[in-house]
C-alpha cells in the first residue's frame, strides 16, 4: 500500500524538510500510497458512526481506531504502517527513536462531517494505558478526494511558545507528519465540504519508550481564544485538565474499545 520506493528515494530531502519546518518540525508527503491501491481503499470507506469524545471542543467528528477490521485494503495499510521498514524510515526522517502504537489508541480513521471543527490543542504526552510510552509524533494520512481550499479543513499549526503559525493543506493521499509536544498546538476550523463528503484521515501515533519519564504526564490541553470560542468554552478549557484527572480516578477511557 505505502509507496516505499518513493519515500526511500527522497528520504534525505524529507528529513531536511521535516527538521527545518516552522513553526515546529512537520512535513507532508504527497503520493504516500500507491494510487491504485489508495483509490480502492477510499472507495470502500464507510460512514463512521462513533462520535469523538472531544465533546464541546470538536463538532461532528467521528472515529474508529480499529480501522483494520473494515477490509483487506485497510489491513494492508495497517500492516505497512506498523512494519519495520516504515518505522525505520520514519525514525530517519524525523531523527526520533520511535515505534507505532499497533492498537492505534485514539487514532484510526477520523471523519469530519457537516460543519466539523477541532479546536486548537496540545495532545496528551504519555499513553494512557502504557505509562512508559512517550507520544512523539502524529501521522495523518489525508483521504480528501478532489479537495479544494474553499472547502476548508486545513491543519492549523501553532507554536505555543512563540505564537508562530502555519496551515497545512489536506489533499488526497498526503501523509502529514508532525512533532507532538506540549507546545505543538493544532486543530482545524469549521469545514464546508460538499454535501455527502467528509474530511477524512487515518491517524497513527508514534511513541518513544522512556523507562524514566522526562516530564509530568498530562492529558489533552485545549487552547481557546475567548473572543473566538466564547466565554463559556474558554472557562471550560481552563478547568478541563483537572476535571479529566478527577474523572480518570473513577472510570477508564472508552477510546481503546472503539
Amino acid at each position: 500500500m505505502i509507496n516505499f520506493e518513493l519515500i526511500e528515494a527522497n528520504k534525505e530531502a524529507l528529513r531536511e524538510q521535516f527538521l527545518n519546518a516552522k513553526p515546529f518540525p512537520h512535513l507532508g508527503i504527497k503520493d504516500f500510497c500507491h494510487q491504485d491501491k489508495i483509490e480502492k481503499l477510499y472507495a470502500s470507506i464507510p460512514e463512521i458512526e462513533t462520535k469523538s469524545a472531544d465533546y464541546i471542543f470538536a463538532k461532528n467528528k467521528f472515529e474508529k481506531s480499529k480501522f483494520r477490521e473494515m477490509g483487506e485494503d485497510f489491513e494492508e495499510l495497517y500492516q505497512d504502517l506498523i512494519s519495520e521498514r516504515f518505522q525505520k524510515l520514519l525514525a530517519y526522517i524525523t531523527n526520533e527513536n520511535i515505534f507505532i502504537d499497533q492498537k492505534f489508541y485514539g487514532g484510526g480513521i477520523h471523519q469530519g462531517k457537516t460543519g466539523s471543527f477541532l479546536d486548537m490543542h496540545a495532545d496528551f504526552n504519555y499513553h494512557p494505558l502504557e505509562p512508559k510510552w512517550f507520544r512523539n509524533l502524529n501521522l495523518l494520512l489525508y483521504l480528501n478526494k478532489d479537495w479544494k481550499k474553499e472547502y476548508g479543513g486545513e491543519l492549523k499549526l501553532e507554536d505555543k511558545r512563540t505564537g508562530e503559525k502555519t496551515d497545512v493543506d489536506v489533499p488526497f493521499n498526503q501523509m502529514t507528519i508532525m512533532l507532538c509536544r506540549g507546545y505543538t498546538l493544532h486543530g482545524y476550523d469549521p469545514i464546508s465540504f460538499p454535501e455527502g463528503t467528509f474530511r477524512t484521515s487515518i491517524a497513527a501515533y508514534a511513541y518513544t519508550l522512556q523507562e524514566d519519564r522526562k516530564e509530568a504526564a498530562r492529558t489533552t490541553e485545549w487552547h481557546i481564544e475567548k473572543e473566538k470560542g466564547g466565554t463559556l468554552k474558554y472557562l471550560i478549557s481552563k478547568i478541563w485538565v483537572p476535571a479529566v484527572k478527577l474523572k480518570s480516578k473513577f472510570s477508564k477511557s472508552k477510546t481503546a474499545e472503539n
